[in-house]
């Protein structure tokens, strides 16, 4: 790094990097979370309000909460869910709430390095040398970064875009999984002048189908516990936001350390993991249980994954729990072959005549 360039604030080194391109392409995670959402959203003003540029704010999969679904609909973020991207030489590609060596993105699929990454989780992996990096793990999300260089320029993000990097930063937070830094609180702030209080609240409370409610009854029946590892299948769901639900429900009960949760939504495997602070890490267990099968990303405590195509057939599913079941076991280092209803089988035929 020269001397100019370290007297340049870090959005101005972005855009300094960023100049010498036609087209710009922020790249999220798949099934992109709020924090990429916004972080995306975020690169996607910046460029456009001080270079000019084209630009694309893609990601792999689909949006799966039910909150997520519903920010998506009230604020109109401009983002794109793709399949497969091409990327030519006038185009800069930028990593947004993912790291390289995460599974669960559409430049590790194809076999891109980007220009640049954004982020703010922990990895034991070293980033390799990129035009820019900007990696802040003491941050509670990549929406206080990107926020950050908004500051910086001097643009006023407006209110829907405050308001998203606003429940990214609540959302990032929940659970114990990351804490406010004294950037994340400055940020916190001057968002809030911007930002819509009603539209973050509505977002809180999205509305639930009816089929939600009965999924959740289904994998309350269908947890299993292996000492202090507990592991929900579902073979069909109705909706993709009960897999990481499920999961943040199921970490809070007494003596669970270590949850994975999964569920065929459309054919494909969703699976979720969590783990316990001052336990494993939930991104390295679920990279393990699905080496080979799909790919997975996340936080230290709270990671998702995909296994693709897995089919419909009560054959299909039986084989896929059966498989998840003896490498997330393995992985957990669990020798115990059976488990324990969460709730007994007993306490449920009761409760249906009843």
């Amino acid at each position: 790094m020269t001397t100019t360039q370290l007297s340049m604030s870090t959005s101005s080194q972005l855009l300094e990097v960023l100049s010498d391109y036609d087209h710009v392409m922020v790249v999220m995670h798949d099934n992109p979370d709020p924090d990429a959402i916004a972080s995306g959203w975020g690169i996607e003003v910046l460029v456009r309000e001080r270079l000019n540029k084209p630009v694309r704010v893609i990601a792999g999969g689909a949006i799966v909460r039910a909150e997520n679904c519903h920010m998506v609909d009230l604020l109109n973020p401009p983002i794109e869910l793709v399949g497969d991207i091409q990327v030519d030489e006038g185009t800069a590609t930028i990593l947004v709430d993912c790291g390289m060596e995460a599974t669960n993105h559409l430049l590790t699929r194809h076999g891109i390095t980007p220009v640049g990454i954004i982020d703010h989780h922990r990895s034991d992996k070293k980033t390799p040398s990129l035009p820019f990096t900007d990696i802040q793990v003491n941050v509670a999300a990549s929406a206080t970064i990107v926020a950050n260089y908004l500051r910086e320029q001097g643009i006023e993000p407006g209110a829907k875009l405050s308001t998203a990097m606003l429940y990214a930063m609540r959302s990032e937070t929940c659970g114990y999984e990351t804490h406010y830094s004294p950037l994340d609180r400055s940020m916190f702030l001057w968002l809030t002048e911007f930002a819509e209080p009603s539209l973050l609240a509505e977002i809180e409370n999205a509305p639930l189908t009816r089929d939600y409610f009965a999924d959740l009854l289904l994998a309350l029946q269908r947890t299993f516990l292996y000492d202090d590892v507990a592991i929900c299948f579902l073979p069909q769901a109705c909706g993709a936001e009960i897999v990481g639900e499920v999961a943040d429900m199921l970490v809070r009960c007494e003596d669970v350390r270590k949850v994975l949760c999964a569920a065929i939504v459309n054919g494909d495997l969703l699976i979720s993991c969590r783990t316990e602070r001052e336990c494993d890490s939930a991104v390295k267990l679920l990279q393990t249980t699905l080496r080979g099968l799909g790919g997975a990303g996340g936080h230290l405590h709270r990671a998702g994954g995909k296994i693709p195509s897995v089919g419909r057939t009560e054959k299909a599913a039986a084989a896929m729990r059966d498989e998840l079941r003896s490498r997330w076991l393995i992985a957990c280092n669990i020798t115990r072959k059976r488990g324990t209803r969460l709730i007994a089988k007993q306490d449920i035929v009761e409760n249906l005549g009843r």
